[in-house]
């Protein structure tokens, strides 16, 4: 399936910030997946980085300057106002976070910024004590209230050597973020979403414990499936090694039982539950206070049964809310989705084989089939997570409408 960038004109603006280097990196991503991208430097930004490279990149002419001569007499401000399908800037400065919020048009840049009528998506990257400044804050405040995005910045140790606020955030972060601005399908705009995703660790002493093998990419497709489609989401986490989108509200748990009681204080709340933890079903009755030394004799564990959430949750639903769960099997795999699909009083299962060569931990593929009360078994075959994701919430929007 195509992906939120293809065939999108996007205006990648760049101005001046140490990070500007950066945004070569994040043009050539946007180009990998389909973008059509237009490259614009400030002034300012051209003292950290040249047009030569970006031009390399897309393929297209790096705009310069207000009223530089064009080959391409359709490169213009109002011409590309009109067509671009999002504007994105990164790094954006403390400068063109002012100009923007008060209206100032001097240049290129700041010029079609008020002639656009395309999402705006600013991912700030500058000095702490500049970003923390209340006049950057209030301009970024007035962005927001007109409808502006933003992504970032991320905190850590600056150019400067402050430690703060201030660093562009991640490359992965600002796609996200633009992905989901650019993304078509609102179905489910207004709606909220809670996600279990990751695994859970039982302790049995300080240092060890009993898991397994999730990474949490379900998850984290999962979340940024639903951020795309407008849902208002929230991921409540186990351990897990796949980053959550930054747009998600992520509670961090360990344990089944503090995923449990993350959940029943939210899932009121919710129109739609999807329990992709993998959550493990056992854990220890009484975890050593301090590590279990190696003596070479043997250990006796006494384990007791986790609760299962996803039962919990379609034990308590209310009319009108959607519970999905997935079955996870190493053998007899339709007929252990279709029981849990019924014992759990669940509206869909996702059905995937974590045994042999297409094992769902921790794979960006996996073998899945989809099933409903009272309907056959849907196979997918072999497919993508981010793919199976659309075909997830193709159907919850389905059963939103019912």
């Amino acid at each position: 399936m195509p992906g939120p960038f293809s065939q999108k004109e996007i205006v990648l603006g760049v101005t001046g910030s140490i990070a500007a280097y950066k945004a070569c990196d994040i043009a050539s991503r946007l180009v990998e997946a389909g973008a059509n991208v237009i490259p614009v430097l400030t002034r300012s930004a051209q003292e950290f980085v040249g047009p030569v490279s970006f031009e390399a990149i897309t393929g297209n002419h790096a705009i310069t300057a207000l009223f530089e001569r064009l080959q391409n007499p359709e490169i213009e401000h109002i011409a590309v106002a009109r067509r671009a399908h999002l504007f994105l800037i990164a790094p954006a400065s403390a400068n063109i976070l002012a100009k923007a919020a008060h209206g100032i048009a001097d240049d290129w840049l700041s010029t079609t910024l008020l002639a656009t009528r395309a999402p705006i998506l600013f991912a700030p990257a500058m000095n702490t004590q500049m970003y923390l400044h209340p006049a950057t804050q209030a301009n970024i405040e007035i962005l927001r209230a007109r409808g502006c995005s933003f992504a970032g910045p991320a905190s850590g140790t600056l150019a400067c050597g402050e430690v703060g606020p201030g660093r562009l955030i991640e490359t992965s972060a600002i796609l996200e973020a633009a992905g989901v601005l650019l993304s078509e399908q609102k179905d489910l705009a207004g709606k909220r979403v809670l996600i279990t995703s990751g695994a859970t660790h039982e302790p049995l002493d300080p240092v060890r414990f009993l898991g397994n093998r999730s990474s949490g990419k379900m998850g984290r497709a999962l979340a940024l499936e639903a951020l795309r489609r407008g849902a208002d989401v929230t991921v409540v986490s186990g351990p897990a090694q796949a980053p959550l989108p930054h747009a998600a509200e992520v509670v961090r748990v360990k344990t089944a039982l503090d995923m449990l009681e993350a959940v029943q204080s939210r899932v009121d709340t919710v129109d739609v539950f999807i329990a992709a933890a993998a959550v493990a079903d056992y854990r220890v009755d009484a975890p050593a206070p301090s590590k279990h030394k190696h003596t070479g004799a043997s250990l006796q564990l006494t384990l007791s049964p986790n609760p299962d959430i996803a039962a919990w949750v379609g034990q308590h639903k209310r009319p009108g809310q959607v519970s999905v769960g997935f079955a996870a099997e190493t053998d007899d795999l339709l007929n252990h989705a279709g029981a849990k699909l019924a014992a759990k009083n669940l509206d869909l299962i996702v059905a995937n084989s974590v045994g042999g060569a297409h094992c769902a931990f921790g794979a960006d593929s996996v073998l899945a089939w989809l099933l409903t009360p009272g309907n056959p078994p849907e196979p997918l075959d072999l497919i993508s997570k981010e793919d199976l994701t659309q075909r997830i919430f193709d159907k919850v929007a389905l059963l939103l409408q019912s």
